[in-house]
C-alpha cells in the first residue's frame, strides 16, 4: 500500500468542493475525497475538463444504458489521467524555487526524512553525488490518491421506461459500479451514513476489491464511523462476504461539516480512547472473519499483510491538536475539511460563497433541519440558496422544482417517493396542515419545518457551476455550502502552502485565545443538541423520550470525567492551553449539571402523577 508522505487528507465536502480537488493537490502527494453521487454535475465537469484540455467532448446521455456509472467512470479515468500527466511532467522539471517538484518537498511535514534528504540534496555541489540523489527523489515522487465517497442512504431505485426496476441500477450501485470500472489504482472507496446491505451484497461480487498477487489493494474499502461498535459491526458484516476494511474513518458526530449523524452523548475523546484500547483485538477479530469468508468461496488464501488504519476528522483547527490525536491516539493520520474551503488552490467555491465563509462566525453556522434526508445539517446562512429559497416562500410558492431526484424518499402522500424540498411535498404537507385542528405556534412550527427543507442537490453543485460557468441546472443558480462549525476561526482566503503551513505549525491562522479546543467545542455542541432535546414537550407517557435524554446526559458526563483525566496525566507538553482547556471543560460541566437539575425539576410532577 502506498502511503502519503502528508499526515492528513482532504475529506469529501458537499457535491462540488472537492469534485476535482486530486486535479488541483494530487500531485504535491495529498490524499482527497470526490463524492461521486451526483452524475449530472460530473457530466458537467467532463465537458468542462475536456476543453480544458482541447480534446472532444463526446456526452453521455440519459438514454444510454447504465449512463450513469458510464459518466462516473470516464471521469474518473479523465482526472486520473490528469493527475498522472501532471507528476510526469514534475518529474522533468529542475529542483528550482517555485517548481512544482520544489512544492512537492517543501509542503511536506517537517518530520518527513524524504523532506530532510531533498534540503541535503539542495546543499551539495554539483556533482553525481547530488545529481544521483536529485533522481532517487523524483523517483519518490508519488501523487495523493483518487479517493471517493459513496453516501450509503443515496440509493434510491431506478426504473426504465417501462417502468420496470432496473437490476443493480440503483444510485449507489451505479455509482459503486462507475467506481469499480475506472482504473484508478492505489485508491479508497469512503462509505458514508451507515450500512447498506443491498450495496454490500453488489461489492461482494467485485473482484477489485480483492488484493493482487502481491498482496496489494489496489481499491480499498473505507468506513466513515462514529464510534467503535459501528466499526465492529460493519468491518465484520463485509468481512463476512470476503471484504476487507482497510480503514476506518472516525468523524465527530457534530463537529463536522455537511450532515451530522450525533451520537447518544458519547464524546470523541473516549470513542478514540475505545479504539486505541481495542483496535488491535479488532484486527484480529476481522482478520479470522475475513479469512474464513475466503476459505469458505475456495478462494486462495496465501498469507497477506492485512492493514487496518484509523483516522479521525472533525473540527480540528491547530497543529498542536492534531499532533496530540495522531500521537496520543495512535491515529494513522487526520482529516482537515472545513479550513480548505478557504483555499481555492485546493477547493472549488463560488466567489460570493467564499466572501461569506470568510465572514461567517459560530452565529452564522447553524445545525438545520434543512436537508431532505431528515438529517441533522450544517448550514452556512444567508447564502444565495437561502436567498432563493426565501423569494419564492414571499411568492406563495416554496419548495424546488425536483430536477435531480436524488432525495426522493417520502410517500407520505404519493405512490413514487417524491423529495420534501420539492414543490410538490410542500404544496401536499401545507394543504394538510392547513386541516389539522393546530394552535397557531404548533402551526406556524410545522410550516417552518417544512418549508425549510432545501434542494441539496442543486444547492451543493452550484459552486461548481458558478466558479467555471458550465451550464446552469434549470430554474435554480443559488450556492449553498455546509462547513463544520470550525469556519468561525479561519477568516481570510490563504494560498494551499499557507493552510498546510499552519496544519503542520509553520504559520498560524487562528486565534487560539479566543477559539475552544476541539474536544471542549464539541461538548458545546452536544450540550446545544440535547439541550434541544430536553425542550421539546414531555408527555406522562414519554417514558422512553425521558430515559433517552438521561442517558444522553449521563454519557456527557462520563465523557467529561474522561477528559478531566486525560488532563491531569498528559500535561501542558501535549495541550500547551492546558489551563483554558480546564477551564472550559469545568464551565461546560456545571452548565450541563444546572440544566439536567432543571429537566428533572420540569418531569418529576409529570412522575407524581403516576404515584
Amino acid at each position: 500500500m502506498i502511503r502519503s508522505q502528508h499526515t492528513f487528507h482532504i475529506p469529501v465536502m458537499g457535491l462540488a468542493f472537492t469534485l476535482d480537488t486530486p486535479i488541483k493537490v494530487a500531485r504535491f502527494g495529498i490524499n482527497s475525497v470526490i463524492s461521486i453521487i451526483q452524475d449530472n454535475l460530473i457530466e458537467k465537469m467532463r465537458e468542462h475538463y475536456y476543453k480544458q484540455l482541447q480534446e472532444p467532448f463526446k456526452a453521455i446521455d440519459i438514454t444510454e444504458t447504465d449512463y450513469r456509472a458510464k459518466r462516473i467512470t470516464d471521469y474518473l479515468n479523465l482526472v486520473n489521467r490528469i493527475v498522472t500527466s501532471q507528476i510526469e511532467e514534475m518529474k522533468q522539471q529542475k529542483f528550482e524555487s517555485g517548481s512544482d517538484l520544489d512544492t512537492y518537498f517543501d509542503l511536506l511535514p517537517n518530520t518527513s526524512e524524504l523532506k530532510d534528504l531533498y534540503y541535503h540534496m539542495l546543499q551539495l555541489r554539483v556533482g553525481e553525488e547530488k545529481q544521483n540523489l536529485g533522481q532517487w527523489l523524483k523517483e519518490q515522487v508519488v501523487p495523493g490518491s483518487i479517493d471517493v465517497n459513496i453516501m450509503t442512504k443515496l440509493d434510491q431505485e431506478q426504473r426504465d421506461k417501462e417502468g420496470n426496476t432496473i437490476s443493480d441500477g440503483s444510485n449507489a450501485v451505479a455509482a459503486l459500479r462507475g467506481y469499480m470500472q475506472s482504473n484508478l489504482t492505489n485508491s479508497s472507496l469512503i462509505l458514508s451514513a451507515g450500512m447498506n446491505p443491498r450495496l454490500f451484497a453488489y461489492m461482494e461480487k467485485c473482484e477489485g476489491f480483492q488484493p493482487t498477487a502481491q498482496g496489494v489493494f489496489e481499491k480499498k474499502i473505507v468506513i466513515k464511523v462514529s464510534d467503535f461498535r459501528s466499526a465492529q459491526v460493519q468491518g465484520k458484516m463485509l468481512a463476512k462476504r470476503g471484504l476487507w476494511v482497510s480503514e476506518f474513518r472516525i468523524e465527530s458526530g457534530l463537529n463536522c461539516g455537511g450532515h451530522a449523524f450525533a451520537t447518544d452523548g458519547y464524546l470523541i475523546g473516549p470513542i478514540l480512547q475505545e479504539f486505541k484500547d481495542k483496535r488491535q483485538a479488532l484486527q484480529q477479530e476481522l482478520k479470522t472473519i475475513y479469512r474464513q469468508a475466503l476459505e469458505s468461496k475456495g478462494v486462495n488464501q496465501a498469507e497477506k499483510e492485512l492493514t487496518l488504519l484509523v483516522t479521525y476528522q472533525g473540527g480540528i483547527g491547530t497543529k498542536e491538536e492534531d499532533s496530540f490525536l495522531r500521537q496520543f491516539y495512535n491515529l494513522n493520520g487526520t482529516g482537515w475539511g472545513t479550513p480548505f474551503l478557504l483555499v481555492p488552490e485546493a477547493t472549488t467555491v463560488d466567489e460570493d460563497t467564499l466572501h461569506k465563509l470568510c465572514e461567517a462566525r459560530e452565529k452564522d453556522v447553524v445545525l438545520s433541519k434543512d436537508s431532505p434526508l431528515g438529517v441533522r445539517f450544517h448550514n452556512l446562512q444567508n447564502t444565495t440558496a437561502q436567498q432563493e429559497k426565501a423569494k419564492r416562500i414571499l411568492k406563495g410558492k416554496p419548495g424546488s422544482p425536483c430536477t435531480e431526484k436524488f432525495l426522493q424518499f417520502n410517500t407520505e402522500f404519493t405512490t413514487e417517493p417524491i423529495c420534501t424540498a420539492s414543490h410538490q411535498y410542500q404544496r401536499l404537507k401545507l394543504k394538510h396542515l392547513a386541516k389539522q385542528a393546530l394552535g397557531k405556534e404548533e402551526y406556524e412550527t410545522q410550516v417552518k419545518e417544512v418549508v425549510d427543507k432545501e434542494c441539496l442537490c442543486v444547492g451543493l453543485s452550484n459552486p461548481s457551476v458558478k466558479e467555471y460557468a458550465l451550464q446552469p441546472f434549470k430554474k435554480m443558480e443559488g450556492s449553498s455550502v455546509c462547513p463544520g462549525p470550525g469556519i468561525a476561526y479561519f477568516s481570510k482566503v490563504v494560498s494551499l502552502r499557507t493552510m498546510i503551513d499552519h496544519i503542520y505549525g509553520r504559520t498560524s491562522l487562528v486565534n487560539t485565545s479566543t477559539r475552544p479546543h476541539v474536544f471542549t467545542k464539541e461538548l458545546q455542541l452536544y450540550f446545544d443538541y440535547w439541550s434541544e432535546l430536553t425542550k421539546q414537550k414531555i408527555h406522562d407517557g414519554d417514558v422512553k423520550l425521558k430515559n433517552y435524554i438521561t442517558s444522553f446526559y449521563e454519557n456527557l458526563m462520563r465523557g467529561t470525567r474522561y477528559y478531566e483525566a486525560l488532563l491531569e496525566h498528559v500535561g501542558k507538553e501535549a495541550i500547551p492551553d492546558l489551563e483554558k482547556v480546564n477551564l472550559e471543560l469545568k464551565q461546560l460541566q456545571q452548565i450541563l449539571t444546572q440544566h439536567f437539575e432543571q429537566f428533572q425539576l420540569r418531569i418529576t410532577p409529570l412522575a407524581l402523577q403516576n404515584v
